[in-house]
This record gives C-alpha cells, sequence and structure tokens, in this order.
C-alpha cells in the first residue's frame, strides 16, 4: 500500500511533471479538497495512477467544486485507452463507437472515464459546409484535451493525489469572477459546433455566471446555424436546458438573444402562444422547484405542459363541428403529438403518459357517484392533478375544482360522501342492456348493466 502510494505521489517522471507544471495551482490557492471527491472517483484515479497513467477529476465537477457546489457527477480524464483501462479495474466497460469512453462501476456510482483528446487540424477536421465538426476523435495529451474543451470553467483537472489543480486557459479565475468565456475564437468555436450557443446561455444561466461579452457577441449573427444541427440532438440539449433547475432563467435568456422564431421548436411552444405561456412558464417553475427540492421530474409532464394549449385548441375546433368530447380529444391529442414530432423529435415512449394525462383532466371534473374514487386509483392521478393545479393556478380551470381535489384526496370517508356532487341528470344514468344467453333456444332476456 505504503508502496504504490510512493508511486503514484513520486514515481512520475520528469517530462510528465514539466508538462503541467505551469498550469499548477495548489491546494493553498483554490481551497478544493480530495474529501470533496466520490468514492468511486478517488478510486478511479488512485487505480489509474498506481498503475502508471496520469488520472484527473475533470470539467463540471472541478468548476462546482471551486463555486462550492456539490457535483451531479465525477468524469475523469487519462493519457490510458480505453483498453488500458478496463484491464485496470474488473468492473469496468467500454461504450461509444465514435466517441469510446469507459463506465466504471463501484456500488450505484459510474464514473464516465475518458481519455486525453485532441482537436483536429483544419485540414484533418471532417466538416459540414457551414464548418460544424462531423468527426474529431483523436487521442492526444492533457494540454491538448484542455484546448478541446468548450469554457475554460470546463477545462480544468484536479489531482486527488497532489490537490493540485491544472489550468491552462485561466479557467480558475474566471470561474472565481463567475464570467463564463469561449476558450479559443468564439465564432469558430460555434461553427464547429453551434449547441455550444445553447450550452453558453445553461450553464450562465445554472451557475449565476455572466458570458464575457466576447463568448455572447457572435451569438446574435450566428444563431441561424442550429438549423443545421440533428433534431435528435438539438432536443437532448434542450432538456437539459429545461431541466436545469434554472429553465425559466433560460427561457428569458434565450428569448434576450432571440434563439427562437423557428430555430428552436421546443422554444417556439413555449413562447409562441399567448394563451398558453402563463401556464407553460408556470410549469416550468414547478420544474425547477421540484429540482431545487432534490424531488423527481418527468420529461412526459413537461412535454404534456408544452403541448398542452395546442392539443386544447385543436380539441374545441373538432367539438365544434359536432364531435363527442372524447374522441375529439383522442383524435386532437394524435394530430398534434404528429404535428410536433416533426419540429420536436419527441420519443415515443412519453407518447402513453402524455395522453394519460389529458384524458384525465376532463375526468377530474366529474365529482358524482364513484367516479372520484376510481380516479384516485389511477397510477397517473397524482401527475394529472399537479397538473390541474397548474391549470387552475394559470386562470384556465375554476381554482375551486382545484380545491375540491386538494381535500377529496385526503378526506375521511364520511367527508367524501358529504363532498360528492349530485349527478346532472338527476341520478337516471341511462344503462346499456345485455342480452342473457338463451337456456333453450328461447329468446334472449335483457339485463341491465350498471356502470
Amino acid at each position: 500500500m505504503i508502496r504504490k502510494l510512493f508511486k503514484r505521489v513520486f514515481g512520475r517522471s520528469a517530462r510528465a511533471r514539466s508538462a503541467v507544471s505551469g498550469a499548477a495551482i495548489p491546494f493553498e490557492q483554490h481551497g478544493v479538497s480530495r474529501d470533496g471527491i466520490s468514492y468511486g472517483a478517488k478510486r478511479v484515479t488512485d487505480g489509474l495512477q498506481a498503475a502508471g497513467f496520469k488520472a484527473y477529476v475533470v470539467g463540471g465537477a472541478v468548476r462546482d467544486l471551486l463555486l462550492q457546489r456539490e457535483p451531479k457527477d465525477f468524469d475523469v480524464a487519462t493519457d490510458a485507452t480505453p483498453e488500458e483501462v478496463r484491464r485496470v479495474f474488473r468492473r469496468a466497460h467500454i461504450i461509444g463507437r465514435r466517441f469510446r469512453l469507459v463506465h466504471v462501476m463501484f456500488g450505484q456510482e459510474t464514473v464516465e472515464v475518458s481519455t486525453f483528446r485532441r482537436a483536429l487540424e483544419a485540414e484533418e477536421a471532417q466538416t459540414d459546409a457551414h464548418g460544424r465538426i462531423l468527426r474529431d476523435n483523436e487521442f492526444g495529451n492533457m494540454e491538448q484535451d484542455a484546448a478541446r474543451r468548450d469554457f475554460t470553467a470546463n477545462a480544468l483537472f484536479y489531482d486527488p493525489t497532489t490537490q493540485e489543480i491544472f489550468d491552462y486557459h485561466q479557467g480558475v479565475a474566471d470561474v472565481q469572477a463567475k464570467v463564463l468565456r469561449m476558450i479559443g475564437d468564439p465564432a469558430t468555436r460555434y461553427r464547429e459546433d453551434p449547441v455550444r450557443m445553447l450550452r453558453a446561455v445553461r450553464l450562465s444561466a445554472k451557475l449565476g455566471m455572466t458570458i464575457a461579452p466576447a463568448t455572447a457577441q457572435p451569438i446574435f449573427g450566428m444563431k441561424e446555424l442550429l438549423s443545421n444541427v440533428p433534431e435528435a440532438r438539438l432536443l437532448d440539449e434542450m432538456l437539459k436546458l429545461l431541466l436545469s433547475g434554472h429553465a425559466v432563467e433560460c427561457v428569458k435568456q434565450l428569448r434576450a438573444m432571440h434563439l427562437h422564431h423557428g430555430l428552436l421548436p421546443m422554444l417556439d411552444v413555449i413562447l409562441e402562444q399567448p394563451l398558453g405561456e402563463r401556464f407553460v412558464m408556470l410549469a416550468l417553475e414547478n420544474t425547477d422547484r421540484r429540482i431545487r427540492d432534490d424531488k423527481p421530474t418527468s420529461p412526459a409532464f413537461l412535454f404534456a405542459a408544452l403541448l398542452w394549449h395546442e392539443v386544447l385548441t385543436v380539441w374545441s375546433k373538432r367539438m365544434a363541428t359536432g364531435e363527442r368530447p372524447l374522441p375529439a380529444l383522442n383524435e386532437a391529442m394524435e394530430i398534434v403529438l404528429e404535428r410536433q414530432r416533426k419540429k420536436l423529435a419527441i420519443p415515443r415512449r412519453y407518447d402513453v403518459t402524455m395522453k394519460e394525462l389529458w384524458l384525465l383532466q376532463p375526468r377530474l371534473e366529474q365529482r358524482a357517484g364513484q367516479r372520484p374514487f376510481r380516479l384516485l386509483e389511477q397510477p397517473r392521478f397524482r401527475a394529472a392533478y399537479d397538473f390541474l393545479l397548474l391549470r387552475c393556478e394559470s386562470g384556465e380551470a375554476d381554482p375551486e375544482l382545484g380545491e375540491w381535489w386538494t381535500e377529496f384526496q385526503d378526506a375521511t370517508d364520511e367527508r367524501r360522501a358529504e363532498m360528492l356532487v349530485p349527478d346532472s341528470d338527476g341520478g337516471q344514468k341511462k344503462r346499456r342492456r345485455r342480452r342473457k344467453k338463451p337456456a333453450n333456444g328461447a329468446p334472449a332476456a335483457e339485463t341491465p348493466v350498471g356502470e
């Protein structure tokens, strides 16, 4: 054990030490302790260093620790190849094809390990007509890996053994000043990957950082490049933004930068519906609050909120033509989902949950007989109830309806019986009649069937 420790601390070659010494910031200057690193990340860096490799906690975790925030996860960067990492750890799996990573598991924690990469030269990189990089996956060294990252705040490497931070782009100073700054020429970096414009907005809102003027300025003239990004990748980045815990602030910044009007279809859905904007913003506030309180959130619930007023509009138009409410609602849901799928690339796995939330809304208006009791047994009742409360708060639904369900679900049996609303038809429900199976070829008798 002692031999391994000496090997980690003193066994680096002079060449390796000089390669990072110019960027090293000691613990006394930055104050980030090894104690803040997760168990799994320490095991990974210790294990790789004991095997003779360089290994550092990298990126957002280092940035968050400097900001005295708890990191969501810990990533490790190393000079070991994916195959070499897998040989060091028993529970390690290589993932990805174009960009191979290693997932190392310690109990419930999974540490993502990447090999140092370098940016390709202009003549080497494969790009599209607009300059977006299509292939860029070459191994490199630590300094090259830092230059390849997007923002200075994310290009930081922390060694849990020595408690040093390696900083090639003044990222520590930027984090301390709460400035988000692009590494390299911002216009070039946005051309390489237009999604960086969205990341700048998301990170600045999430971390309370100001986007450096030189980093923000090109966005206004380059936002059209987002139309060249694959829909699935845009959706993924927008979901990160909306589930960041700071969705409201992110949306405000995106609007201020005019990153909507056809460029981001999901943002259009949020901002381009005058009747539904208040409802959608309330849904985003609710999502932010749940994330801050460490409560579970559902992308399907958020999608259902974003599209609800479109469903309402189509539903109302179909009922105006004489269609019955339930068939009209089912048809409206299909029309809206098919229309939005072409723009938002919403995964079909969310369809069932979204439809259940929408279908339960008119049922929540039924407060007579056994119907409220059956609704309480629905698996999606709680989510549908939360959805109803947002509708009430936005002014779309009667607040009294939300208050009724708030009391009813926790009331005693006696109180629930008192709260039931009489049937509008006076209890004279029409009953379907079912034919009994004839005994000996006699005509079938009709028997009333209840609800």
